[in-house]
């Protein structure tokens, strides 16, 4: 019989650690990922110092992401993927054109104008020349990804007869640049802040309305 000094608070069985998903812990891993790209740069980033932020070990990250252009690409995916089920396209389809285009923009200018994704980009535009697979990854992951999903909002539009588009990627392209190249580009040159939600809602709906019913003056037609 072992006996137990008054005081002596007996010691507990330390037990198997709780095991987490690799679904859990890429996530933790392309979160720190997207804190050391924004910090340090792409090529300043070391993988060792993602995996010390994400509190696991470097093979653990290796295993789930082989090289740091595969996490690179990662961060961008990541952060895309939340746009096209924001769009809700059985959702759009209740909605008239005006009102369909004016929320795709909203979520596209939700996640293309705020910060972090305005650093992120930021951050390729500095890197690309140097590694040019920094570019391609956010060329694919980022910028077709986005188009492609407004293109299919677009062709559901042209689909249910409310809209009539010769060039469906051409008119996503004009969308995309009214909605956010002027506000996004002044914020990365540090002219000012990015736009609020709000903000972006307002613009969102006039791009809708310049785009659906263009700037020229209605003439009347002479009566007969």
């Amino acid at each position: 019989m072992v006996e137990i000094n008054a005081g002596e608070a007996p010691k507990r069985s330390r037990g198997r650690p709780q095991l987490r998903s690799d679904k859990e812990t890429l996530a933790l891993i392309l979160e720190a990922a997207g804190q050391e790209f924004q910090a340090s740069g792409y090529e300043a980033t070391c993988i060792a110092d993602v995996a010390e932020r994400a509190g696991v070990s470097t093979k653990t990250l290796y295993r789930l992401v082989p090289t740091k252009a595969d996490l690179f690409a990662s961060v961008i995916s990541d952060r895309i993927e939340r746009f096209v089920p924001e769009i809700d396209f059985a959702a759009l389809d209740s909605l008239d054109a005006a009102s369909a285009i004016e929320r795709m923009l909203t979520v596209f200018g939700g996640l293309t104008l705020e910060p972090r994704t305005i650093e992120l980009t930021r951050l390729v535009i500095g890197e690309c020349r140097a590694f040019p697979e920094v570019g391609a990854a956010f060329y694919e992951n980022a910028i077709r990804r986005t188009s492609q999903a407004m293109e299919d909002g677009l062709r559901r539009l042209c689909a249910r007869g409310l809209l009539c588009v010769d060039d469906v990627a051409d008119a996503v392209s004009m969308l995309r640049g009214m909605m956010i190249l002027e506000p996004q580009r002044a914020a990365m040159l540090g002219q000012r802040e990015p736009p609020s939600s709000e903000e972006i809602s307002a613009r969102a709906r006039r791009c809708a309305q310049v785009f659906l019913n263009g700037c020229a003056v209605a003439r009347k037609r002479a009566s007969t």
